[in-house]
């Protein structure tokens, strides 16, 4: 078996760069891997994910209000996808930079996370208008997230024209050094083809953790693949229709078991063991998919109490509702904005926001008399579960 699966390892080229050393890079071998797939033992695992991802996408039809929480969990995906690469935003600074009252947010991670979501939205908007999974979207979605940030330089939109390497100070040490740039485009035909193939046969579930595998592999871009590679799963979800809504994000998944999601990724390239990364993938699914089920029924119970206790105020209900349900959108807000947003008077805005604090719903943060920043504290906390930033 072991020697099977050695003629699924990729192969190594010594570089012709003209650095101080040589050093080898690899290409991998085009997917699907052969010999094929031995999925016996993955079969159980593969129909408890496929179920579970079945009940979170039947749980979206029934929300009652399914844009709010998409809207949120997007950004929640964007903000873990970013941390993994080390940036250290948090879903309020997200949220405060999106509101435009961003004072002492650190810009530049706040806008890598800001293009996420951004890229994630124009990714959707492409696909569900009839545009190809290609590899020209995959570029206009790069573009698209690198612009403006730290990576803003690196040719965003654009496959690389130079090595890249991961770890170490330069190819030589390091790590691990994907294809030379003139085999790129070889490497990202082959991975098209696959993407649309249909003789083949394999689970989507399946299918998704070998391409995301051969994406980060190729690395195919100077900066963001990560990122990239991350958002092409539920890209992939819901272009196969396995989810109506892209409401299924693994990136805290890989947050949670960061080393291990790094290893199996060198691990099938040094052992051709497909298999055990599909193994961890297909967990990460299901555990993903069970959590956010709960979250999501967390979080309606949440909002139908709240809604309960507002109702029951008397006078002033309409207003302290309306300004509910805005933050129910925007979890933390300002009253210039409020007041903008809802043409409302400034001194409704500021009586339903007590009545709203005296009800536990709502928390002041500042401490403040002027700009004072309010929170639907709950609610946040609950979306704010594994968002911390990592620590070294």
């Amino acid at each position: 078996m072991q020697h099977a699966l050695k003629s699924r390892i990729g192969h190594k080229v010594k570089s012709s760069g003209a650095g101080p050393e040589p050093y080898f890079a690899y290409i991998p071998r085009p997917l699907p891997p052969k010999p094929s797939l031995d999925l016996t033992n993955l079969q159980v695992l593969l129909e408890r994910a496929s179920q579970a991802v079945g009940r979170l996408d039947g749980l979206t039809a029934i929300l009652p209000d399914s844009e709010l929480f998409l809207y949120m969990y997007i950004r929640k995906e964007a903000l873990l996808s970013s941390q993994i690469e080390g940036t250290q935003s948090s879903l309020s600074d997200l949220l405060l930079y999106e509101n435009a009252e961003a004072p002492g947010v650190p810009i530049n991670d706040v806008q890598e996370v800001s293009n996420y979501v951004a890229a994630m939205e124009y990714g959707l908007k492409r696909l569900q208008s009839g545009f190809p999974f290609s590899m020209r979207l995959i570029k206009e979605i790069h573009g698209i997230l690198m612009s403006g940030t730290r990576g803003g330089k690196k040719a965003p939109g654009e496959f690389r024209r130079t090595q890249n390497w991961i770890g170490g100070s330069r190819p030589g040490n390091a790590k691990f050094v994907p294809p030379p740039p003139d085999k790129v485009m070889d490497c990202m035909s082959d991975l098209e083809k696959f993407l649309h193939s249909s003789e083949h046969h394999l689970p989507i579930l399946i299918k998704a953790a070998l391409v995301h595998h051969q994406f980060e592999t190729i690395h195919p871009f100077l900066d963001g693949n990560g990122r990239l590679g991350r958002l092409l799963i539920t890209l992939m979800l819901c272009t196969e229709k396995v989810i109506t809504e892209p409401i299924l994000y693994l990136s805290l998944y890989f947050k949670m078991h960061r080393d291990m999601y790094y290893d199996l990724l060198s691990s099938v390239r040094e052992s051709g063991d497909w298999e055990r990364w599909i193994e961890f993938f297909l967990k990460g699914v299901h555990d993903i998919a069970e959590q956010s089920t709960a979250t999501a029924r967390e979080i309606v119970t949440l909002i139908e109490n709240d809604r309960i206790k507002i109702s029951g105020i008397g006078r002033g209900a309409s207003s302290a509702m309306q300004i509910y349900r805005y933050l129910e959108r925007k979890p933390l807000a300002v009253i210039p904005k409020i007041v903008k947003e809802l043409k409302l008077s400034t001194p409704t805005v500021t009586s339903s926001l007590q009545k709203l604090e005296e009800l536990g719903l709502v928390r002041e943060i500042t401490g403040k008399q002027r700009g004072r920043v309010f929170v639907y504290d709950t609610y946040l906390r609950i979306l704010n579960r594994g968002t911390e930033p990592i620590v070294s």
